[in-house]
């Protein structure tokens, strides 16, 4: 009888594991991907104060519920070629550990990489811990439940981009560049669920995030075999946004003296001025 068992549990496990070899061997496409995805960061340009005749320093807001930005956006579950670009940078402050976070201060508007967060801080704004009241079957007291709550992708709205505009007449050309980046969340009542706005988490420094960037793959619309990298996707501006602050001397945001259309009215009026600025540079 023992024989008998043991015959079959050696055909049960031989069966699996030719299924399983066989599941391995299927290929999910017209071809073997082998290229390696590791890509190098394409540097900046040197750049010289003196050669600075015009500079500005502005904020965006990217909006993902723009269709532009989508790209930004999904997929909204992961998968081993693609991840959205909150995925990202989840991967890259907890798992790969190359991205650092920074604080935004007391005031919750410190946008200069002053106070960089620890690990532990991070996994604490990312995975928060709510408490809610459950009645006990036994008394009908409201007794404590704890539960973890972590942020995914889909609770990211947009992102806010730190950035500076500037003309180098060395080499006759106009640079944006991004220093910093923010993700943006819509701020609930984890009780109640009740919506408070939209608010950062925390800043990250641009020319770090690059690096990761540069090796994480953006769905190309027009051609699949051609992928690009969140890298791309910003250096080449593939993305819309409007102005909600200009450096000012009363260092103040759009939306603290105008709001609704008017808001984004002065997010175009600022737009007319970079291009002017810009435009009047060149003598014909």
């Amino acid at each position: 009888m023992n024989r008998i068992v043991f015959i079959l549990l050696c055909a049960m496990l031989t069966m699996a594991q030719s299924s399983v070899a066989q599941i391995q061997t299927v290929l999910d496409g017209a071809y073997v991907k082998e290229h390696n995805p590791t890509r190098k960061v394409v540097a900046y340009p040197y750049l010289r104060q003196a050669d600075v005749m015009w500079h500005k320093r502005i904020w965006e807001f990217i909006d993902l519920k723009q269709k532009m930005n989508q790209s930004l956006y999904y997929p909204t579950e992961k998968s081993d070629e693609r991840k959205s670009l909150w995925d990202v940078i989840y991967e890259g402050l907890t798992q790969v550990g190359a991205l650092t976070a920074y604080d935004l201060g007391p005031t919750g508007q410190d946008d200069k990489f002053r106070h960089a967060l620890t690990a532990a801080q991070v996994d604490s704004m990312l995975n928060r811990e709510v408490i809610s009241y459950v009645p006990n079957l036994e008394t009908g007291e409201p007794e404590p439940v704890k539960q973890i709550v972590k942020m995914e992708s889909t609770d990211i709205v947009g992102y806010k981009l730190k950035e500076e505009w500037l003309f180098d007449k060395q080499r006759s050309e106009r640079y944006v560049r991004i220093i910093g980046i923010a993700p943006v969340y819509l701020s609930k009542s984890l009780e109640t669920g009740e919506v408070k706005g939209i608010k950062e988490i925390f800043w990250l420094y641009f020319p770090e995030c690059r690096w990761v960037f540069a090796n994480a793959d953006v769905f190309n619309l027009h051609n699949d075999a051609a992928r690009l990298s969140f890298d791309d996707i910003f250096q080449k501006r593939m993305f819309t946004a409007y102005i909600v602050k200009e450096e000012n001397v009363y260092d103040r945001s759009i939306q603290d003296y105008t709001k609704g259309i008017d808001a984004l009215l002065e997010s175009e009026r600022i737009k007319d001025e970079l291009f002017l600025a810009e435009h009047d540079l060149w003598n014909y």
